[in-house]
């Protein structure tokens, strides 16, 4: 395929954009994409991994200044391999093993910010999956019931106890 502005080189390179709903693909050459201003993968001002795990490991300074907890983080040295939070969050990759104990507590609200949690759930197929998820259902009612038992609000906990007994009817009917 020639490219599109040039009509000489070959294509090397295809862009698709969405703009408003509406797809265009364009196929052009390196050259022309240069001239039109678009970002090339693995150039220099082009998009890498890295760059975008830097980007989000630095959102919580981004914009503000710097606090103290921000100040610890960029502070943290991995015992084993010298590593700061620094530079991994430069890099974008650990230096060791050991790196992600030393960086645990700084890594936990960043899972948060781009997964949404800190445990791995993963994906269930709906037909398969509908006992697994009343599994997990009533593993968080149970932990929600030690800690209502544990804090001594009795009321909640017979609540609780009773969407388990619910529960594992309907698991054991089906």
């Amino acid at each position: 395929m020639l490219c599109q502005e040039c009509g000489v080189k070959p294509a090397t390179l295809h862009f698709t954009k969405i703009v408003s709903g509406e797809k265009t693909e364009f196929h052009i050459c390196e050259s022309c994409a240069r001239e039109k201003g678009e970002v090339l993968p693995g150039t220099s001002g082009g998009f890498s991994i890295h760059s975008l795990l830097s980007g989000l490991l630095d959102l919580e300074g981004a914009g503000k200044e710097k606090t103290a907890a921000t100040k610890n983080t960029q502070s943290l040295r991995c015992d084993n391999c010298g590593m700061t939070y620094s530079q991994f969050s430069k890099l974008g990759r650990f230096g060791c093993s050991s790196c992600y104990n030393y960086f645990n507590s700084a890594l936990d609200p960043l899972f948060k910010r781009v997964h949404g949690s800190t445990s791995h759930v993963g994906k269930l197929p709906k037909r398969a999956g509908a006992k697994i998820m009343f599994k997990r259902q009533i593993e968080e009612l149970k932990q929600d019931l030690q800690q209502s038992i544990s804090q001594e609000e009795f009321e909640t906990a017979a609540g609780l106890r009773d969407q388990i007994r619910r529960l594992e009817k309907e698991i054991t009917q089906e």
